[in-house]
């Protein structure tokens, strides 16, 4: 894990960590620099994408020599799902999200997903976290490996606060109340924190900052 550093540029190069039998692939695609991710059991190879945000063609790519069990959706904005078609129509991997965001995705998911539930990707547990706030469909994925706990958290937690709320004091009131039950709450600081957008972060380097976030309204 020491060579991950969490940082790619958009069409460049992916970075790969592993943690027990957990295997995590990182890559960005196209203008918004959106994070995709390969999650994967190292024992039986099957994996989820997540977000099919642009170049299916990369991300098919990325997922090569795994068994992808479906593509989960963090959300449901336009920069999130325009390679939908691609995995979902030609490489025919199921696109699962929350119906929250049915209105967002360009297409009826295969499988709605609801916060709480568990998912079998080979020897992992991935937990589904529904997060509204950014969207009413936000979910974030978390999967324990050996040293450590990961959490995909798509535009709801980035290095240096949470996703935006558009001005919408309700919605910022609503995800940090959720970033607190559901995330700073219950996990540790050393929990890696893979955003939709750019780096990587860690909960402990977030957390000091969680009261100024809230008293600072975005």
């Amino acid at each position: 894990m020491e060579d991950y550093t969490g940082h790619v540029e958009p069409d460049g190069d992916w970075q790969d960590r592993v943690d027990g039998h957990l295997f995590v692939r990182k890559l960005s695609v196209e203008e918004m620099d959106n994070n995709c991710y390969v999650i994967a059991c190292t024992r039986t190879q099957e994996a989820l994408l997540v977000d099919v945000a642009a170049r299916p063609e990369r991300l098919r790519q990325a997922l090569e020599g795994f068994t992808p069990l479906a593509a989960v959706q963090t959300h449901g904005h336009w920069d999130h799902v325009r390679a939908w078609d691609g995995i979902r129509d030609d490489a025919g991997i199921e696109v699962w999200g929350h119906p929250g965001d049915g209105e967002l995705f360009p297409h009826a998911v295969d499988r709605e997903l609801a916060g709480g539930e568990t998912l079998t990707v080979g020897d992992l547990e991935v937990e589904v976290l529904h997060l509204p706030g950014h969207t009413e469909g936000s979910l974030l994925y978390l999967v324990h490996g050996e040293s450590r706990p990961h959490l995909f958290s798509g535009d709801t937690l980035f290095p240096g606060g949470p996703g935006n709320t558009f001005g919408n004091a309700d919605n910022h009131r609503r995800i940090l109340d959720g970033l607190e039950e559901l995330v700073f709450g219950r996990l540790p600081d050393e929990t890696w924190v893979y955003p939709g957008h750019g780096d990587d972060t860690t909960l402990g380097a977030e957390r000091p900052s969680l009261q100024e976030w809230r008293e600072r309204g975005w």
